[in-house]
C-alpha cells in the first residue's frame, strides 16, 4: 500500500500544542499520529506549529529529528497566534494541507485556500455540562461548532463520538472519517524479566497489584473502584497501583478508602513516561470503569500489555475492548468486585481475555491507521 504514495510529497500543517505540551491523551494521540506518519509516509514534508513547547524526553524526538520543521509564535500571544495568526505562517511555509489534531482549526482558514481537517475526540463537556466551568463550555462549543462546520473533514476517533458530531451539530456523516488511534510502540514490546525486576526495585512495587491509570476526576470513577475493591475478601484486596492527577477527586477518593478500611491499598504514582509499558505488564488487572471516554487509549495501552482488563459499558470503550475485556455498568460496584475477582482466581478466564485482547490490539496498529489517514489526506490534496 505505501507504494503507491512515494510518487507524492505533500507540505502538511499540524496544530501540535497539545504534541507539545500535553502529555495525556490528547498530547499521546498527536505525538503518535505524527510520528507515524514520519515513519510510514517520510517523503511528505511535516511542520509543527505550536505557541510553546515543553522539552522532554516526550518532544525531544520531534524538536531535534530533521523529519519535522518546528513553528512558534515569534511576535503575538500564543492564543492568538493559535485561532488567527497562524494563517500568516501557514501561507509563508506554503502549508497544502493543515490538520487540527485537538478539536480546532484557525478562524478564516477557508480564505487562504489551504484545506483543513479536524480530529474531534469527544464531546463530553456536552453530555456533562456541570463538570465544566460556563466559559470554557461556551469557548469549547464556539472552536468545535466552527473547526465541525467549516473543515473539510473531520476524523472521529471513534463511532461513539461520530455519532456525537452528528447529533449535536448536524453534521452530514459522509463528512466524518472514523480513525483509531493507536498507542506508543513502547507497549507493543515485552519487557524481559530483568527490566521489569528494575521497575519494580526502582518504585518499591508489590508483587501483585491492580493497576489505574487516567485523570483523576469523577467521570473516571475511581471512586468505583475503591468502592469494589472494599467489597473483596481481604486476600483478595491487592494493592491498587494510581496513575493519573487531580487533587480535588483524589482527596474524595482518600476519604472513601479511609472509610472503607482500605487505604493502605492504594499507591498513588508518578512514574516515568518510559516506565508506564513495564507497570501495565505487571499489573494482574487493569481498571477503567469510566463514565465516558472519546475513545479510551489506555485500554489499548493494556490490550498490547497483555494484562486483563475491566472496563465500561458506555460510550466508545466497548471499540476499544472489543473481546478482551469484561464490559460493566460502571455504577455498580458489586459487579466490578465480583469480576475482579473472578479475573485473580480464573486464570484460564484471565488468559482468554490476554489472547482476546491481543487479537483486538492488532486493529489499531500504527500502520494501518496510518494509511486510513493518509487515504484521507491524499483525496483532499489531489
Amino acid at each position: 500500500m505505501i507504494l503507491s504514495f512515494l510518487c507524492y510529497m505533500y507540505r502538511i500543517g499540524f496544530d501540535a500544542k497539545r504534541l507539545f505540551n500535553n502529555f495525556t491523551g490528547l498530547g499521546n494521540y498527536s505525538r503518535t499520529l505524527v510520528r507515524n506518519l514520519s515513519e510510514y509516509y517520510p517523503d511528505n514534508e511535516y511542520f509543527l506549529f505550536s505557541p510553546t513547547i515543553k522539552r522532554n524526553g516526550e518532544t525531544h524526538f520531534f524538536r531535534d529529528s530533521a523529519m519535522f520543521q518546528v513553528e512558534t509564535a515569534r511576535k503575538t500571544k500564543g492564543f492568538y497566534w493559535r485561532s488567527w495568526g497562524i494563517k500568516k505562517d501557514l501561507i509563508h511555509q506554503k502549508i497544502q494541507l493543515y490538520h487540527g489534531l485537538s478539536h480546532e482549526i484557525p478562524f478564516g482558514i477557508g480564505k487562504t485556500g489551504i484545506p483543513a481537517i479536524v480530529t474531534i475526540h469527544d464531546l463530553i463537556f456536552k453530555h456533562y455540562p456541570k463538570q465544566y466551568p460556563w466559559i470554557d463550555r461556551q469557548i469549547y462549543d464556539l472552536k468545535f461548532r466552527y473547526a465541525c462546520e467549516n473543515a473539510q473533514q473531520i476524523i472521529a476517533i471513534s463511532e461513539s463520538t461520530k455519532k456525537d458530531i452528528i447529533h449535536f451539530y448536524d453534521i452530514p456523516a459522509e463528512k466524518i472519517s472514523v480513525i483509531y488511534q493507536s498507542c506508543h510502540e513502547r507497549f507493543m514490546r515485552e519487557k524481559p524479566p530483568k527490566a521489569l525486576a528494575r521497575i519494580r526495585k526502582k518504585y518499591l512495587l508489590p508483587s501483585t497489584f491492580l493497576l489505574y491509570v487516567g485523570s483523576l476526576i469523577e467521570r473516571k470513577n475511581l471512586l468505583g473502584i475503591v468502592d469494589a475493591l472494599a467489597q473483596l475478601p481481604k486476600d483478595l484486596q491487592l494493592p491498587l497501583i494510581i496513575i493519573g492527577q487531580g487533587a480535588a477527586y483524589k482527596k474524595k477518593v482518600i476519604a472513601l478508602a479511609k472509610q472503607k478500611g482500605i487505604l493502605e491499598q492504594l499507591i498513588f504514582l508518578r512514574p516515568d513516561f518510559e516506565d508506564f509499558p513495564a507497570l501495565y505488564q505487571m499489573a494482574e488487572i487493569f481498571l477503567y470503569p469510566s463514565y465516558f471516554e472519546g475513545f479510551g487509549i489506555p485500554v489499548l495501552e493494556a490490550l498490547f500489555s497483555q494484562t486483563p482488563v475491566i472496563t465500561s459499558i458506555f460510550s466508545s470503550l466497548p471499540e476499544a475492548a472489543g473481546d478482551g475485556a469484561i464490559l460493566l455498568d460502571p455504577a455498580n460496584t458489586s459487579e466490578m468486585a465480583d469480576a475482579i475477582q473472578r479475573l485473580l482466581t480464573d486464570k484460564n478466564l484471565a488468559q482468554h481475555l490476554v489472547t482476546k485482547g491481543l487479537e483486538h490490539a492488532e486493529l489499531f496498529k500504527g500502520e494501518r491507521l496510518t494509511h486510513q489517514l493518509m487515504e484521507v489526506y491524499k483525496e483532499l490534496l489531489d
